[in-house]
């Protein structure tokens, strides 16, 4: 096989890919392997191009055993850190005086390695909040059954706080199971037909008694006409729900927050007709910073006061997903002093 036909069939590998004769120097490598290790590769030393040690030893191992081998290439795009995983397959009769090549190839494995870290990371967020509130009720029961077991006083002021503690587990095991249950479900398009002021009505209401324990007080500014749309009352109800709630006690302070309806026959975030739906309060502000990473899960930008009124650090990821269920946009604004702005933009 001639170098040009060596060539010809690395350039139709889908994939970064090269070979290595038993001169130990690359003798083809096509246009994906080019960008990846450098464009001067062909005639180099394999060794002097790839520098890492597991990847240099399956090459050796593969040309000695006239076998195959396997090894882990990890490199950097410029974005962001990459994963390859490397086949190397023996290829006898071609190459120098014929004795054979090594046919390398590349295949990118970054987005199963970030998934394996996303549930590695998943796991550990979900041990890291059930373990506090769990060793809390194991101190608490443990000194009930000791030095508080007569102690009338401390023995109610303790069942409260176990009592907090249970229900905080619960809403996260609640809030767990919804956020699988609307993962499950974001690709496939809801059909109910539903009237938003009603559902934003009623979501209100039931959120009065909060907001009145709060001082804070809630307004509702829609068009008189009714606004029909295609969505899932329950989960745009747990939508508006949370991100009022969340209004309410973050951004309280500012003893109001404004629910704002708008239409648009054509909303240049959906290129189409659209509603969009703002939830306003004059609160303390968000830091920008934390604004790109307000929906990752159980990211808080307060988890102190989070942890204190009750937060899971998974609701506003579950609002993204059922947002992304009904194919609209989540935005979200807020200046430092000056309050935030939560909006809902969903297709008519």
């Amino acid at each position: 096989m001639t170098g040009d036909l060596l060539n010809e069939v690395v350039s139709a590998i889908p994939m970064p890919a090269l070979m290595v004769d038993q001169t130990e120097r690359i003798i083809a490598a096509n246009t994906d392997s080019r960008t990846l290790l450098g464009q001067n590769i062909v005639g180099r030393h394999f060794a002097t191009i790839l520098r890492q040690p597991q990847v240099i030893d399956a090459i050796e191992q593969s040309l000695r055993s006239k076998g195959t081998a396997k090894a882990r290439h990890l490199s950097n795009d410029g974005a962001q850190d990459t994963t390859f995983e490397i086949q190397c397959r023996y290829m006898k009769g071609v190459g120098a005086v014929e004795g054979g090549v090594v046919l390398a190839t590349f295949q990118d494995v970054t987005h199963l390695e970030q998934a394996s870290q996303m549930r590695r990371d998943f796991v550990a967020n979900v041990s890291h909040e059930l373990r506090t509130p769990l060793t809390a009720l194991m101190g608490f029961i443990e000194t009930l059954r000791g030095p508080a077991r007569e102690d009338v006083n401390a023995r109610d002021r303790f069942l409260q706080i176990m009592n907090d503690e249970a229900n905080r587990m619960n809403r996260l095991v609640g809030d767990l199971l919804s956020l699988n249950r609307v993962e499950s479900e974001e690709r496939v398009r809801p059909k109910e037909q539903l009237e938003l002021t009603g559902l934003l009505e009623s979501t209100l209401n039931s959120l009065r008694p909060l907001a009145d324990d709060a001082g804070v007080v809630l307004k509702l500014n829609a068009p008189d006409a009714p606004i029909s749309l295609v969505g899932d009352s329950d989960q745009l109800r747990q939508v508006f729900t949370n991100l009022i709630e969340n209004a309410i006690k973050y951004g309280g302070s500012g003893g109001s927050v404004d629910v704002l309806v708008t239409i648009s026959e054509r909303d240049a975030a959906m290129r189409g007709p659209a509603v969009r739906v703002q939830i306003v309060d004059k609160g303390p502000g968000i830091d920008a910073v934390h604004l790109p990473r307000l929906t990752e899960r159980f990211y808080r930008a307060d988890s102190h006061r989070s942890r204190e009124l009750g937060g899971t650090g998974l609701g506003l990821a579950i609002v993204k997903h059922i947002v992304n269920r009904h194919r609209g946009r989540l935005r979200v604004e807020s200046d430092l002093g000056k309050g935030s702005v939560f909006t809902v933009i969903l297709p008519r």
